[in-house]
């Protein structure tokens, strides 16, 4: 219609472009300043009119005279604007209708609490939040006039995914033949709590699972027996007694207790820490119940044994050595800075503003943790640390302190480098820790030419690895677990020790279950028929000994002599990847039920919530096991 209009009235712009009424006209032609147009209301009756280029008020005269009640008939454009003003709002009252509709279908009560239910435990918040008024008004507005639930569906939904949590836990754990479990007791707000953690390597993916299963309080005097019977409960519990390798614990009491109680023919001293101890021996509780506890081997933590190398032998050496007077000054300076910047805000806004980095300061007093932040402090320069020191007004760090704290970060990175190696967990396994000790020593080694100061504590440290990880070394179970690494293979050992590993591991991988290598070795292409002769069932073929020993040396010799590094090319090798699973699930550190201890708020919730033990328990593992197990009822 526009187009029209402005066809009709010519080329020349004039002020019948956007009259109202210019429909009742039709151009005819232009005269000068004015322009000539026919009456469209006038017809049959040809009525010419002459009006101004610039104003229609000749033309609004004709109407008002001649055509009265024209004016109820506005022109086309201006009457869309009516309705489109009126069709938006109609649309609008729509759309807020829709959305309405929307959200009572979408967000449905069940929803509503559900997402309450995962905010509830997977941020750890108090139970009390669902009475607060705030809260209730705050679900009301976002989902449309739904209620909050109440503590008491809370609690049955927290009962609910328990149970279906376990189950669905349990099913998992029946189709693995092979687990690791790590565990640990840690204290808090005068409570003690026992955690257990289980891992497995998933036979298809290859990557490492991991779940939560115990998290429980520790009543009365935290001994070795009852530790050992909470071991042998969660084992029985979820079914899995017969299928764990190892048990991984820290090298501390009260595990320490336990080995040295029930330890068979095991000699030992604090000063001598063995990596594996064999307690699968039997423990006997009250002679009255005659009850019978079966542990599975106890393997120490590694990256706990690196830290007692630290914590113990290196400041045996370093208070020992001619170095022992700089060593305590130039350590008291930092831990001073440390300080100020931990209680004061102001301490670390300044070295915020100085370093522009902020600050790291070890909170936590783990000596890696200490390390990373003594990175920090070495990474300023001589003017900024001088500001520092003397802005926190702490004493200043003399040339030497400062050469000191800089030879220490240089020479014991690669310890702190191990130490975040053993407290991995998806690509951590036993057999990492060989290849790494041997790399530290080396690089400890390489360390000693050039240090002006740390030459005596190196050889303390390597002698202190040597001593504390010998049964490592020692152990047959280390050994395959590493050779079976395919970045590792035989490549640590020395020349005159493959072939005797080579005959060690044909020996063991004969042993496999002939049934789970033919499962693993027709797992990467069930669904296709390779030949004619795959299709085909001949019957049950019983080779003899000889051809099954043949071919296990043959599949090793060929894993031996490859070169992938990644897990896949396991793929290939059906008997060695047996091996993997079986020696390779265990974990070398016990970091995984640390982190379980350590998530932000679960020990300080049990008193905000008021919660008792046994629900306590059972948030943590939902919130563990989250990954694994979703959190949902319908």
């Amino acid at each position: 219609m526009e187009v029209e209009a402005q066809e009709s009235f010519g080329e020349s712009k004039s002020a019948m472009h956007t009259w109202r009424y210019r429909h009742h006209f039709t151009y005819k032609a232009d005269q000068g300043k004015n322009i000539i147009v026919q009456c469209n209301l006038c017809l049959p009756r040809v009525n010419l009119l002459s009006t101004s280029k610039t104003s229609t008020s000749n033309l609004k005269k004709h109407l008002d005279r001649t055509h009265l009640g024209c004016e109820a008939r506005p022109d086309a454009k201006r009457g869309r604007k009516k309705e489109e003003q009126n069709g938006e709002e109609s649309r609008h009252l729509q759309l807020k209708k829709l959305k309405q509709e929307i959200i009572s279908k979408c967000m449905t009560q069940a929803k509503t609490d559900d997402l309450i239910f995962n905010f509830i435990v997977e941020d750890c918040q108090s139970f009390y939040l669902l009475e607060q008024p705030g809260f209730k008004k705050l679900i009301a507005g976002l989902t449309e006039g739904l209620t909050c639930m109440s503590r008491v569906t809370l609690f049955r939904m927290v009962d609910q995914n328990f149970s279906r949590m376990r189950e669905e836990l349990m099913v998992k754990l029946s189709n693995i033949q092979y687990v690791c479990t790590t565990a640990d007791v840690w204290t808090a707000n005068n409570s003690s709590f026992f955690g257990m953690t289980c891992h497995w390597i998933d036979p298809a993916s290859l990557e490492r699972k991991s779940a939560a299963l115990g998290f429980s309080r520790l009543q009365g005097r935290v001994s070795h027996d009852s530790i050992a019977g909470r071991i042998h409960d969660i084992h029985v519990a979820y079914n899995i007694e017969s299928k764990v390798q190892t048990t991984v614990t820290d090298n501390g009491s009260p595990f320490m207790s336990v080995f040295r109680e029930f330890a068979v023919d095991i000699q030992e001293n604090d000063d001598d820490i063995g990596f594996y101890e064999n307690v699968s021996g039997i423990l006997e509780g009250e002679p009255e119940q005659d009850l019978l506890l079966f542990l599975p081997t106890v393997q120490r933590c590694a990256s706990h044994t690196l830290e007692q190398i630290v914590t113990e032998d290196f400041w045996q050496a370093v208070s020992q050595g001619p170095m022992c007077q700089l060593h305590y000054s130039a350590m008291a300076k930092v831990y001073a800075i440390w300080s100020k910047c931990h209680h004061l805000q102001v301490g670390m806004d300044v070295a915020e503003e100085i370093g522009k980095m902020a600050l790291v300061v070890p909170a936590v007093m783990r000596w890696n943790v200490e390390y990373n932040a003594m990175q920090k402090i070495i990474s300023l320069s001589e003017r900024e640390l001088t500001e520092l020191c003397a802005r926190l007004e702490v004493p200043r760090l003399q040339p030497e302190e400062a050469a000191f704290l800089k030879e220490y970060v240089t020479v014991f990175h690669p310890l702190a480098f191990a130490l975040e190696l053993f407290q991995a967990e998806q690509k951590c396994y036993l057999g990492l820790v060989i290849p790494t000790i041997l790399s530290l020593k080396n690089k400890l080694n390489e360390q000693k030419d050039a240090a002006d100061y740390f030459t005596d504590v190196i050889n303390a440290i390597v002698m202190a690895i040597d001593v504390r990880f010998q049964d490592l070394f020692a152990s047959t179970e280390a050994k395959i677990a590493t050779a079976t690494t395919p970045q590792f293979r035989l490549w640590w050992m020395a020349a005159s020790e493959r072939d005797e590993m080579c005959t060690l591991l044909a020996t063991e991988a004969s042993q496999m279950d002939p049934s789970i290598i033919t499962v693993a070795n027709t797992s990467r292409n069930s669904s296709t028929i390779q030949s004619e002769d795959d299709f085909f069932s001949y019957g049950p073929v019983k080779p003899s000994i000889q051809i099954q020993q043949r071919g296990v040396m043959e599949e090793v010799q060929k894993y031996i002599e490859g070169k992938g590094k990644s897990l896949e090319c396991l793929q290939d090798f059906p008997r060695v990847k047996q091996l993997f699973f079986k020696y390779n699930t265990t974990l070398p550190s016990s970091a995984p039920v640390q982190r379980l201890f350590s998530q932000k708020g679960n020990l300080v919730t049990s008193q905000r919530n008021f919660l008792t033990d046994d629900y306590f328990e059972r948030i943590q593992l939902l919130r563990y096991n989250n990954s694994l197990c979703t959190l949902a009822t319908q």
